[in-house]
């Protein structure tokens, strides 16, 4: 089990016994933010747990409030980006499903993330960077 309003923030799935999901809590102090990103293989799910981050898509811009939750399909289409814009901490939750080998495109940047074997104890981890063409 785990308390999103008072726990630490941590990466819980494979903690609680998940195999297919993965669960990351998390909390930015303001002004701090995550990268603008989409997955190949993953889907992800938000949800705002406390404060007002500020959801960036391809639609747009808008803060979240309390339990509202967004999904992020694979591709250009589910790329995210979350920040805190306000004056008190972010409180937030993010599902996804497990992809291994898994690709995330990081527009703002031109990076490419490339993450294998981190599911799996047969082979070594493999992580690298490529530059997006």
């Amino acid at each position: 089990m785990i308390n999103l309003l008072d726990a630490e923030p941590q990466r819980f799935g494979e903690r609680l016994g998940a195999r297919l999901w993965g669960g990351t809590l998390y909390e930015l102090a303001p002004g701090e933010e995550l990268p603008y990103h989409w997955h190949y293989g993953e889907e992800e799910i938000v949800m705002c747990v406390a404060g007002r981050p500020t959801l960036r898509t391809p639609a747009g811009e808008r803060a979240l409030e309390a339990w509202e939750v967004a999904w992020f399909v694979r591709g250009e289409p589910g790329a995210h980006q979350l920040r805190n814009d306000a004056d008190e901490p972010a409180r937030f939750v993010m599902f996804s499903t497990c992809s291994d080998p898994e690709v995330c495109v990081y527009p703002d940047t031109g990076r490419v993330g490339v993450f294998a074997g981190w599911s799996r104890s047969d082979v070594p981890e493999q992580k690298g960077w490529l530059e997006s063409s």
